[in-house]
């Protein structure tokens, strides 16, 4: 009976545990749907690894962010943004099959999955932390709207070392504001995005040069600007 009632009461702490952490999740999301949030986990992790340099990043509403910017991170990296929920069940179900048939295994993350990561996780490859993306995605887009989204995953997604954010990183590499973007611009900082450690925005290796012709063919064929005009 003892071992009984202590089982219970575990259960029930656990269970406390469990909905008390959503509730929180919950809240800040409502909250950050509203409210710009001050920080992102990866902004923390950077500043913590990093104590003597300084993070580079300014806050810029979607509005005063070129259009070719969404529509580039769009083509690059999330192509059904717009109609998926926060997940793109179609994409990870092409993505197991093909690795099933002996490819390696791809990414298959959307921009909703990669706000949520940069925002409340930690960068690796374990289920716990994909499972948790998943559902923070869902969460995401059930509360937020999608141009929200695009706007809080523009001015969190990492650039280069220190470098945070859509305008912060206009301003370092082409000395403009985020509002005056080309489209060739855009591209080039969507190219880098998979992994802006590595890949240069000014210097580009022959991959990242080929990914921003890429992008730029995706943004045509997308019907350019008009694309993400419905959110």
């Amino acid at each position: 009976m003892a071992r009984r009632s202590i089982k219970k009461r575990l259960f029930r702490m656990a269970a406390w545990v469990f909905f008390t952490v959503v509730a929180l999740f919950v809240s800040l999301l409502l909250l950050f749907r509203y409210v710009n949030p001050p920080t992102s986990a990866f902004i923390l992790s950077y500043s913590l690894a990093n104590p003597d340099k300084t993070v580079q990043q300014q806050w810029v509403d979607l509005s005063d962010i070129s259009p070719w910017m969404p529509l580039a991170v769009v083509a690059s990296e999330d192509q059904r943004f717009p109609e998926h929920w926060g997940v793109d069940f179609s994409a990870i179900r092409k993505a197991l099959a093909e690795y099933h048939s002996g490819d390696g295994l791809r990414g298959a993350s959307t921009i909703t999955q990669q706000t949520a990561k940069n925002l409340f996780l930690w960068n690796d490859r374990s289920f716990v932390r994909k499972t948790l993306e998943a559902g923070l995605a869902l969460a995401l887009d059930g509360l937020w709207p999608k141009r929200r989204i695009l706007e809080v995953y523009l001015n969190i997604a990492e650039f280069g070392y220190g470098i945070y954010g859509v305008e912060a990183a206009s301003r370092f590499y082409f000395g403009i504001s985020a509002r005056h973007l080309s489209a060739e611009q855009a591209a080039r900082l969507a190219a880098v995005l998979p992994n802006p450690k590595v890949l240069s925005v000014t210097s580009p290796s022959p991959y990242v040069r080929d990914r921003v012709f890429w992008i730029r063919g995706q943004m045509d064929q997308l019907s350019g600007l008009q694309y993400l005009r419905g959110l």
